[in-house]
């Protein structure tokens, strides 16, 4: 359950004297379903920066949370919107009104700028959402490749499909270029181990064993005794 305390942390600063005890019961008492009201709550707290975007009324922000929550849940357009307006439904069909009409308010209220912004804030893509779908296509695909039984046209274009689906992604064009020029240093160094491989050839050639190769020193650094003139 929400707090006065925590609805009041999740407004914008403009918006932070509407966070009243009624507005957080309002927010509680949403859907008499506790799992549906407690998807509802933690929506009214995530998507709360929208409010920063226009001038919206905290109510019609919580409606439209609600709206979304239930999209969210795999309800049609006008099933999230009875559900979200249970009262206005009732007086709709009180009053006779046409499946025409309610269609229009429904789709009114669905293109409204404030549902699309939260719309917008809770998208998750495609991919992620979809992930199970993809494995199980990826693996469908292993089966088809891996099947002798299957002619070899049909293995080879499931192999094609696996290859360009997990092939690894391209370079960005962004891509930072962290080659270090040369330097007249590095060019003597590389002189160096060219002519310190070349000796090395040589040495073998002439008998001498890799080994005494390898512990030989690069740089002689015997100390040298100075006399004193």
């Amino acid at each position: 359950m929400l707090t006065r305390e925590m609805v009041e942390k999740a407004l914008p600063a403009n918006l932070k004297s509407a966070a009243t005890q009624a507005l957080t019961d309002q927010v509680n008492n949403l859907s008499a379903d506790p799992i549906v009201a407690e998807h509802i709550r933690e929506n009214f707290l995530s998507y709360s920066r929208v409010l920063q975007e226009g001038k919206f009324k905290t109510e019609d922000y919580l409606h439209a949370v609600a709206y979304v929550s239930f999209k969210h849940m795999g309800y049609s357009n006008q099933e999230a919107y009875f559900r979200t307006f249970p009262q206005r439904y009732a007086a709709l069909l009180a009053k006779g009104t046409s499946g025409k009409d309610i269609a229009a308010y429904v789709a009114a209220f669905h293109r409204g700028k404030l549902v699309n912004l939260i719309m917008e804030q809770s998208l998750v893509p495609i991919w992620i959402v979809n992930q199970e779908t993809y494995q199980k296509a990826i693996n469908t695909q292993v089966e088809i490749m891996e099947d002798n039984t299957l002619s070899a046209v049909a293995r080879t274009a499931a192999a094609n499909s696996i290859l360009t689906h997990l092939a690894k992604p391209k370079e960005m064009a962004g891509t930072l270029n962290l080659v270090v020029p040369e330097s007249s240093g590095m060019n003597e160094m590389r002189a160096m181990l060219n002519e310190l491989a070349r000796n090395q050839r040589e040495l073998i050639q002439q008998g001498v064993s890799p080994r005494e190769i390898a512990n030989q020193r690069l740089i002689d650094v015997t100390p040298v005794h100075v006399s004193d003139e």
